[in-house]
């Protein structure tokens, strides 16, 4: 797994402070790892950094994709409607302690922020973001089958992606098209209002 040695390589470039970086990590590591997460593990933060790694030259800023990255799902409550500004607030405060410019951390909170509802968004690093964090939808049914299981079931889905603009990135669409036959064929879609660009089942 990548994740810790890019973590460590960025937080590099802004403390010398070793013990600092390993506690920060840590941090993320436990938090990622709670039992009762079914989706927004450490395994979802991996598949999201393959897809950007993918689309790297088209990312204004890297650092700041990064570090949303690690901390937009750092807090998470199903019960709670607060999880992006808890996580956009975890975030800012982390950054601000190890140095990190304030234009970086405005832009990574408006993207954590921007998690919240998937829409579309003035920054082009924003809407790739986003697109990344809803890649799943637009994955191979193998791949895409846990998903639907954790998040129990159809209409689950059709809840959490009815607030989206649908993928704003060339990249994803070409992935969700090629997917979207592979899942229609396994799972009926009962009358609802889909989002374009986006793949259901």
């Amino acid at each position: 797994m990548e994740l810790p040695a890019i973590f460590s390589n960025l937080l590099r470039r802004y403390t010398s402070n070793h013990a600092l970086i390993i506690g920060l990590w840590n941090e993320i590591e436990e938090n990622y790892s709670n039992k009762k997460r079914h989706y927004h593990t450490l395994d979802h933060l991996e598949a999201l950094l393959q897809h950007l790694l993918a689309i790297r030259p088209q990312i204004d800023n890297w650092d700041t994709i990064l570090f949303s990255l690690y901390y937009h799902d750092i807090i998470y409550n199903p019960l709670k409607t607060t999880n992006e500004e808890k996580s956009a607030e975890f975030a800012e405060n982390r950054m601000q302690l190890i140095g990190v410019p304030q234009i970086t951390i405005e832009n990574c909170v408006r993207q954590i922020l921007a998690t919240k509802k998937h829409l579309l968004n003035f920054d082009n690093d924003t809407n790739i973001f986003i697109d990344a964090d809803l890649s799943i939808l637009g994955q191979p049914w193998k791949v895409y089958e846990n998903y639907f299981k954790q998040i129990k079931g159809l209409q689950g889905l059709i809840s959490f992606i009815s607030q989206t603009s649908g993928y704003q990135n060339p990249y994803w669409q070409f992935q969700s098209k090629n997917a979207c036959k592979d899942k229609s064929q396994n799972v009926p879609v009962p009358g609802s209002r889909i989002p374009a660009g986006l793949c259901l089942p």
